[in-house]
């Protein structure tokens, strides 16, 4: 339901208001193949405008909360966020490296994704190295480590880029926004969306095993090291898109699946469609508010950390001792 009223809000709001009999008879007709009687500028606006950012919004917060529960679930620690591997630390490197030299977009964005994927694969190339630790204490020190590297570099390209022309958009593509989005990107987050919700699935029972510790989990039959490869592999092919396409986003791996644990328990089989929709409803509704709230847009990362850090601190507060 939350849902349903974030997406007529969104399609409503806007520079250009659209009333929500327009939207319904518009959509209807669509589904339907039946003629419309709507002007055709609410047509372009409500499909060509507002329909790929809108989208695009629900993918990416379905992507991060979902990634997030997964993280969650398998590190079993409650403040683990999708970018604790530095998948966002690589993904802005590469973003920045490809503002940094006057690439096209779609070059930046690829750049982005490729960077989260290297830097999850580095981290977990550098604690396989390492051995007679313990493995998940090894990936979030490595995933920190790395993480500062990337970041140092982040911050060199900044001091290198032209204060005029690439620093600011070097800083507006940090703080996350989905401006620029058009239908183009829409394939970029729901394929690697899919793929890698898919093994999520697909595991979700041996990933509530893996809750009770590497040890109890091998001995009820689960492939420890395999498991935790695959849905290491899948979240971060999912957070990967959502930062190529959004920027940095925070906050939205980290509380919605707290949310959505509250509503259905840690079981993944009921927490991962809940942290999706939870996750999406919640990040449509801030980008609505980022567009609509006044003249100049907000960055998404901002809206999210206002609104994320006080949600977050009522939950430790009020929530359940076994979140």
């Amino acid at each position: 339901m939350a849902l349903l009223l974030a997406l007529v809000v969104a399609f409503s709001s806007g520079a250009y208001d659209v009333s929500p009999g327009d939207l319904f008879s518009l959509l209807w007709s669509r589904l339907t193949g039946t003629a419309t009687t709507v002007p055709s500028v609410v047509e372009t606006v409500v499909l060509q405008i507002r329909g790929p950012r809108i989208v695009a919004a629900m993918l990416v917060g379905a992507a991060l909360s979902a990634a997030g529960a997964a993280y969650q679930s398998l590190f079993r620690n409650p403040l683990v966020s999708p970018d604790i591997l530095g998948v966002s630390s690589g993904a802005a490197l590469g973003a920045v490296l490809g503002i940094y030299l006057s690439l096209p977009v779609a070059a930046i964005e690829a750049l982005a994704f490729v960077g989260g994927l290297v830097a999850v694969f580095s981290v977990y190339a550098l604690a396989s190295a390492i051995r007679g630790r313990d493995p998940i204490l090894v990936l979030v020190l490595g995933g920190i480590v790395i993480g500062a590297l990337l970041g140092s570099g982040v911050s060199l390209l900044k001091f290198l880029a032209d204060p005029y022309n690439q620093l600011p958009a070097i800083t507006f593509w940090l703080l996350g926004s989905l401006a620029s989005v058009d239908q183009s990107d829409l394939a970029v987050l729901a394929v690697p969306t899919v793929i890698g919700l898919v093994p999520l699935v697909l595991l979700r029972w041996r990933l509530d095993v893996m809750t009770l510790g590497d040890e109890e989990a091998a001995a009820l039959g689960v492939n420890v090291q395999t498991v935790r490869i695959v849905v290491i592999a899948a979240a971060t092919l999912m957070t990967a898109a959502a930062v190529s396409v959004g920027g940095i986003i925070g906050w939205v791996g980290l509380v919605m699946p707290h949310l959505a644990r509250l509503a259905v328990g840690p079981s993944n089989a009921r927490l991962l469609p809940m942290a999706l929709l939870f996750g999406a409803a919640f990040l449509l509704a801030v980008d609505t508010v980022a567009r609509t709230l006044g003249e100049v847009e907000l960055p998404l990362g901002v809206l999210t950390a206002a609104v994320g850090t006080p949600v977050f601190l009522w939950l430790l507060a009020f929530g359940r001792r076994d979140i």
